[in-house]
């Protein structure tokens, strides 16, 4: 949690997030997935100065509870201080306690967000989908909490000026920005009229135009004219694709070229054979995707 100190921009751990997107699409299913199509409401999570401490954290706990299907859970909710903002006890279950940072009780509009991120950890253990680090897998926990609806509390609780800051979470705010973006690409929704910060809404308007980007990569159709003449420049030098590019080529069945390049969906690789227009469906999220190859 950054309080005071500086906030971290831009897009580090890009890899990361992408990775984490396609780790939730192979544990769930495309249909599992479209279950959380609607977000948490602001309503939902709202807390006033004017609410008991712990009831009204127990109630914003049972709502996020509810949104990521967990009914058999409960949590208990207590404060004490701590460098984080939040820390919560995996077990089994169906008890699980959750430790928020002493600064939410003067700050009870982030307790939503606080929590947001640790009911996406008990869903994810009891997923038992994890990946092999702890900052990995932090990420994989903030990635999961925006693109199933409850993340944008997290971008939410970006504020920033000229003498303080406050961030809660692992992802760059541009980097929440995208992954909600994501969502709303997929869902047709606007996460932007939730926004209470300024700063949220400079890092979701970043974040959406970099994963509109995605759908404009060759040789995907909408990929603009520079794109389209750059594979094609590489197209005809076949496997030399510069390392960079978000495509390689490679020779397929009885010698013919193809390319693979990932979904912008949901970051699984496809694979299609170099042949114009044609229309492919991802594998994994079942994506129909425009291609000139």
């Amino acid at each position: 949690m950054a309080n005071g100190g500086p906030v971290e921009h831009g897009y580090p751990h890009l890899e990361t997030v992408r990775a984490a997107v396609t780790a939730l699409y192979r544990r769930l299913s495309p249909d599992s997935v479209r279950t959380f199509a609607v977000s948490l409401a602001p309503a939902d999570v709202a807390f006033c100065d004017t609410d008991d401490l712990h009831l009204g954290a127990q109630r914003v706990a049972r709502e996020l509870v509810r949104h990521f299907r967990l009914p058999d859970a409960r949590l208990i909710v207590g404060f004490r201080e701590m460098t984080h903002a939040a820390d919560v006890e995996l077990t089994a279950g169906p008890e699980y306690f959750v430790e928020l940072n002493d600064r939410f009780r003067t700050h009870r509009r982030d307790i939503g967000a606080a929590l947001a991120h640790e009911v996406a950890h008990v869903y994810l253990h009891r997923l038992g989908l994890a990946f092999p680090t702890t900052a990995e897998n932090e990420i994989l926990t903030d990635t999961v909490t925006a693109y199933l609806g409850a993340g944008w509390l997290l971008l939410d609780a970006y504020r920033e000026d000229g003498v303080s800051s406050q961030k809660l979470g692992y992802l760059t705010p541009e980097e929440f920005g995208y992954v909600l973006a994501k969502r709303a690409l997929l869902f047709h929704e606007d996460p932007s009229v939730w926004f209470t910060s300024p700063q949220a809404h400079t890092a979701y308007t970043e974040g959406l135009a970099r994963a509109r980007r995605d759908e404009r990569q060759p040789p995907l159709v909408a990929a603009g004219w520079a794109g389209r003449r750059r594979y094609a420049h590489d197209r005809r030098h076949g496997t030399e694709a510069p390392p960079a590019a978000p495509y390689a080529f490679a020779p397929g069945a009885g010698g013919r070229l193809q390319v693979t390049f990932p979904c912008p969906t949901c970051h699984q690789r496809i694979r299609v054979p170099v042949q114009g227009r044609v229309r492919a469906r991802c594998g994994l999220c079942r994506t129909v995707l425009e291609c000139d190859t």
